[in-house]
């Protein structure tokens, strides 16, 4: 769970051997289990998570680390040291279902999770450490300051918990801000039934693109017809009450429903033109 010191990155190697004990346990790596680690740095974590009898397939980008780490691990039969780029390896090559678990670089965290969600049908669950923001983000829901596309992304594809928190002074260097600890359950099939993943999260990410603006004036500004924005919250009961209703006030169902009226109405005006 190490990482390395490479700024542009956002990585910090973790020291406290407390947070690594929880991490393990969070884990609970089981014998014969296949797990990728992504960022092992110095290899603390790699050795512990291949001690039950685990094969561990530890994924790390700086070319110093591995070096390193190759010297650790070059004679184990359990650890296998892949010096690659997480966002484009083919995880989907390794023995699967895997567990995972990473301490992903703050600037790429977000890239990096969706790239691991794509991968859901190879990945048993998710031990996730993140920046403590971002991880209040992901399991945020409705009516929350922090629920936000990325929760509505992640819920889908996922079970998330947040954990624990661990402070930055568990860190060298010293990150400006803490971290915490997430589990995640990949879902089998998607939290909601949608008609359109594509489009689903088009209507998801224009209903936050402005914050500030009642859903109805974001997804105008974001090119969908009036005509069709009305109707559609109209159909999916949204504005019933509250004709100002905000996007962070509707739950991944009500968006379900809102982009699957709109996707009705859209196909509806395009049959309408051809017809003309």
């Amino acid at each position: 769970m190490m990482r390395s010191k490479r700024k542009a990155l956002g990585q910090h190697f973790l020291h406290d051997q407390n947070i690594v004990r929880k991490i393990l346990s969070l884990a609970d790596i089981r014998p014969d289990e296949t797990v990728v680690e992504i960022g092992p740095g110095h290899g603390a974590l790699t050795r512990a998570l291949s001690e039950p009898g685990s094969t561990v397939y530890a994924i790390e980008l700086d070319r110093r680390l591995h070096g390193n780490l190759l010297k650790q691990f070059g004679g184990s039969p359990q650890v296998r040291i892949i010096q690659a780029d997480a966002l484009t390896y083919p995880f989907e090559d390794l023995p699967s279902p895997f567990a995972v678990v990473a301490n992903l670089p703050y600037s790429i965290s977000t890239p990096l999770l969706f790239r691991l969600l794509e991968l859901r049908t190879h990945v048993s669950r998710m031990i996730l450490m993140v920046q403590l923001e971002v991880a209040r983000r992901i399991v945020a829901r409705e009516g929350r300051r922090e629920y936000s596309p990325l929760s509505i992304g992640v819920q889908y594809y996922s079970q998330p918990r947040l954990e624990f928190i661990v402070p930055r002074g568990c860190f060298r260097p010293k990150p400006r801000v803490d971290s915490a600890v997430l589990s995640l359950e990949v879902r089998r099939s998607p939290s909601v039934a949608v008609k359109d993943e594509a489009f689903f999260f088009r209507v998801v990410r224009a209903g936050f693109a402005h914050r500030r603006k009642s859903l109805r004036n974001a997804l105008k500004d974001a090119g969908f017809p009036p005509e069709a924005v009305e109707n559609a919250l109209s159909a999916a009961a949204i504005t019933t009450e509250n004709p100002q209703r905000r996007a962070e006030t509707l739950s991944i169902e009500a968006f379900a429903r809102l982009a699957d009226r709109l996707l009705e109405l859209d196909r509806g005006r395009d049959k309408a033109h051809e017809g003309g």
